[in-house]
């Protein structure tokens, strides 16, 4: 029960980091140092659940 909870915390996390990506982007362009920072912190949580859901 606590894994499914924290894959669904984690789902959360990427989708509200992903949406913040885009929104950025769309301002700043996608290879300002921020954007490119967010997509880290993005993948960084994709790895994360990647490992938990293998």
């Amino acid at each position: 029960m606590k894994s499914l909870l924290n894959e669904t915390a984690l789902l959360i996390q990427i989708g509200i980091k992903r949406k913040d990506m885009y929104r950025m982007a769309k301002n700043l362009g996608y290879t300002h140092r921020l954007v490119v920072s967010i997509s880290q912190e993005l993948d960084h949580l994709l790895n994360q659940y990647q490992k938990k859901v293998s």
